[in-house]
């Protein structure tokens, strides 16, 4: 569990990155929790947007992808955006893991 200062570090990452994840009409199948699971191993802070398209909700992603990948923390649901984090396995991938359990 992050606690606020934690959270409020990610947040503050997250706002200059860009969205690596979009998700469309084709929903929340296999594919988007592989691609997100993937990401989240090599980066351990991930964007995602939700397309004007997309049937489901900020909250529903967030919630699907608690349920799909142990561990994974939802630092901000804001408008369209959800930024997940989760300390990557790999201690070669783990740099904003160590800032984050320095807070």
């Amino acid at each position: 569990m992050l606690t606020g200062k934690q959270k409020r570090y990610l947040r503050s990452l997250a706002m200059t990155t860009k969205p690596l994840i979009n998700v469309g009409k084709n929903g929340l199948g296999d594919t988007f929790v592989a691609g997100v699971k993937d990401a989240l191993e090599a980066r351990e802070l991930v964007k995602i947007s939700l397309l004007p398209a997309a049937d489901d909700t900020p909250q529903e992603v967030a919630d699907t992808l608690q349920a799909a990948i142990q561990g994974v923390e939802i630092a901000q649901i804001i408008g369209h955006m959800v930024v997940v984090y989760k300390q990557a396995e790999k201690k070669d991938h783990r740099k904003i893991s160590l800032e984050v359990n320095a807070r």
